[in-house]
């Protein structure tokens, strides 16, 4: 039987990243569907509507957004709430901590590879990126770790495949596949 994992995502970006990533954890006969947002704001207006719409059968519902500056436990009761109020109890909530840019950090052996610059990896020992989901500002560090060719989409699309399923720094990466691996089991 066919089931269809729906993701509701608040940039393009997470597309990109997620279309790298995912078919090397899902099992077979799960397909992918993104729904993407323009922005956490959209995301959080027209989520109810979006999901309370979907009639396709053996859907399964994964929600993702950025914590940015907000309580990530606020943002995910919040939107857990909207997700029951839409009839999806079931929906998995994921929050990405600050940024998804910290789940790039959380593997720069794969940020090196992604963009061939030369000692990333080992700047993982540093502490500043032992614990990459507490950086302010994940994204503007990527930046300049990348001396600029980080780019959200494109940057994205190069480190979904190459990102490493295990050993990857971030917590919220890490508590997210787990989520994705056992709501598809």
């Amino acid at each position: 039987m066919m089931r269809t994992l729906v993701l509701f995502l608040e940039e393009p970006s997470a597309q990109a990243m997620l279309e790298g990533l995912l078919p090397r954890v899902l099992p077979p006969g799960v397909e992918l569907r993104f729904i993407v947002f323009e922005g956490k704001q959209d995301l959080e207006k027209q989520l109810v509507r979006r999901l309370s719409l979907w009639l396709a059968p053996n859907s399964l519902f994964v929600v993702l957004r950025d914590q940015d500056s907000g309580d990530c436990r606020e943002t995910k009761r919040r939107l857990t709430a909207k997700c029951v109020s839409a009839g999806r109890d079931g929906a998995l909530v994921r929050i990405a901590c600050h940024e998804l840019e910290s789940w790039y950090l959380g593997d720069l052996a794969a940020v090196e590879s992604a963009f061939g610059q030369r000692g990333l990896a080992r700047l993982a020992l540093k502490a500043k990126f032992r614990k990459p989901d507490v950086l302010g500002s994940p994204s503007t560090e990527l930046e300049k770790l990348t001396r600029g060719q980080y780019q959200k989409v494109d940057g994205s699309r190069k480190l979904g495949p190459l990102l490493n399923l295990k050993t990857n720094l971030s917590r919220s990466f890490q508590v997210f596949l787990e989520g994705i691996i056992r709501l598809t089991a």
